[in-house]
């Protein structure tokens, strides 16, 4: 009897504990869903590479495309040169590519930057700044904000690259 008591004490202990893992919270759940699609991008201010205070309210209006990245991310370094690409293309049609490098030093950031020709704004993103977006646990992670500011599509890893454009010209042609 004291084995079959044993074994009951020890699986209600792990019932327990295995019910406070998945219980979500209401805070949890709040944390979870920020930076979902069909919510408003948060705002943020960071520093860019050359020092100047980089906010994403100053691109409102247009379409962003929101990349974290890294210097040492294999997808990332298979992104960037369309991103840098589509910056060129779609520029002037109000389309702008914001990079957030997750990178902990900005040094190999900036050789990174020249060595890809990133044209277009690049900061140092905090982890603060990340859980703002659900929080970034792999890279790449790219969010396509519409002209309204709302967050259209959130891509956690490597994506289609011709979806993604799809969803962005999508998102140029929508007024």
């Amino acid at each position: 009897m004291t084995g079959r008591r044993t074994l009951i004490l020890v699986l209600l202990a792990l019932f327990v504990v295995a019910g406070m893992f998945l219980w979500k919270n209401p805070v949890s759940v709040a944390r979870k869903s920020a930076g979902t699609t069909g919510l408003d991008a948060p705002e943020f201010a960071l520093k860019t590479l050359d020092g100047s205070r980089l906010t994403l309210s100053e691109y409102r209006g247009k379409v962003i495309l929101l990349d974290f990245w890294a210097t040492w991310c294999s997808p990332c370094q298979e992104e960037i040169p369309r991103f840098v690409e589509w910056q060129g293309k779609y520029g002037n049609q109000g389309f702008q590519v914001i990079g957030i490098s997750m990178d902990d030093n900005p040094k190999p950031v900036q050789g990174f930057v020249q060595d890809f020709r990133m044209r277009y704004p690049v900061a140092m993103g905090t982890q603060e700044m990340a859980s703002q977006f659900g929080g970034i646990l792999g890279l790449p992670v790219n969010l396509v904000i519409g002209r309204d500011g709302k967050i259209k599509a959130k891509h956690l890893g490597m994506y289609d690259l011709n979806q993604l454009e799809q969803e962005i010209k999508t998102q140029l042609d929508s007024q």
